[in-house]
């Protein structure tokens, strides 16, 4: 047995079943969500939950939950993603070059991901409570060459970053590493990684600039509905690895989400509206 089989049950189930648009939209509100029975609730909320039977009892499981918000934090997180006539969600605009940047004073936060990694899927399911938001994706994957804003209130800014694959990392360095250098508000990076792919060689590249400039970024692994229990929780491990030995600037915790099943995306919404200074919490630092 390796090392790291070692450290989790083999015996493991598959990923559940693929739930219906209408079912998952629903379970996009906590209200929703709090009348699922107690077991997938958590899964639903917690994502980790489900895993965490499977680890052996040597691995420390705090380090996988170091942002821990109560059931409340997240009911109020979800009043920053839903709009109001006095809290506009909305598309504000786009940039091919830095001097096309928005001048924004608010807090930002960044998407980025290989092309295919579901950075799309997971913007609209973060605002899902916000039908009208138009998230814009290139007919041609790995082609989008604009930086696209979202404004949520005045309270902060999403920023969907180019998606990096066929042409990567040529242009997406070009595009992505003076934003990532010169935008001052920008507070938190967050890295996409396929659930069923991994960390790949083109997702280093967006790691080394985090790095070299300093950046606070953090982990999201996507897709885990189509990811075996066994496949990701040995990616998490490895994750945790990663970050700890070759990382300064990642948060400790990757997060879990599913985009058609809403799996992790009110953890999510949360974490962002915290690291926005937007919601205090009694959690762990960030």
């Amino acid at each position: 047995m390796s090392a790291l089989s070692g450290r989790f049950l083999l015996c493991l189930p598959p990923a559940a079943g693929t739930l219906s648009m209408r079912c998952s939209h629903q379970l996009a509100t906590m209200r929703h969500a709090s009348l699922l029975p107690e077991k997938k609730r958590q899964r639903l909320l917690f994502p980790f939950s489900e895993l965490e039977a499977h680890l052996s009892r040597q691995i420390d499981r705090a380090k996988f939950q170091l942002f821990q918000p109560t059931v409340e934090d997240l009911r109020q997180a979800e009043k920053l993603f839903t709009p109001s006539p006095k809290h506009h969600i909305m598309y504000s605009s786009s940039a091919v070059r830095t001097d096309h940047l928005p001048e924004l004073t608010q807090p930002e936060v960044c998407f980025i991901g290989r092309s295919n990694v579901g950075k799309s899927s997971l913007i609209r399911a973060l605002f899902s409570l916000a039908p009208e938001v138009e998230v814009r994706v290139s007919k041609t994957p790995g082609h989008t060459r604009k930086l696209n804003f979202f404004t949520v209130g005045r309270a902060f800014t999403l920023v969907d970053m180019p998606g990096y694959g066929h042409r990567a990392p040529g242009d997406f360095v070009d595009m992505v590493e003076p934003y990532l250098q010169q935008r001052h508000n920008l507070v938190r990076t967050f890295l996409l990684v396929d659930g069923g792919a991994g960390l790949q060689k083109l997702d280093l590249v967006a790691v080394e600039m985090c790095e070299e400039f300093g950046i606070p970024y953090v982990l999201v692994v996507t897709k885990i509905d189509r990811t075996r229990q066994g496949a990701l929780l040995a990616l998490l491990l490895q994750l945790q690895d990663f970050i700890k030995d070759q990382t300064s600037t990642c948060f400790a915790q990757p997060f879990l989400v599913s985009s058609v099943q809403y799996s992790g995306i009110h953890l999510l919404r949360c974490f962002i509206a915290h690291v926005t200074g937007n919601q205090q919490l009694d959690s762990k630092t960030t």
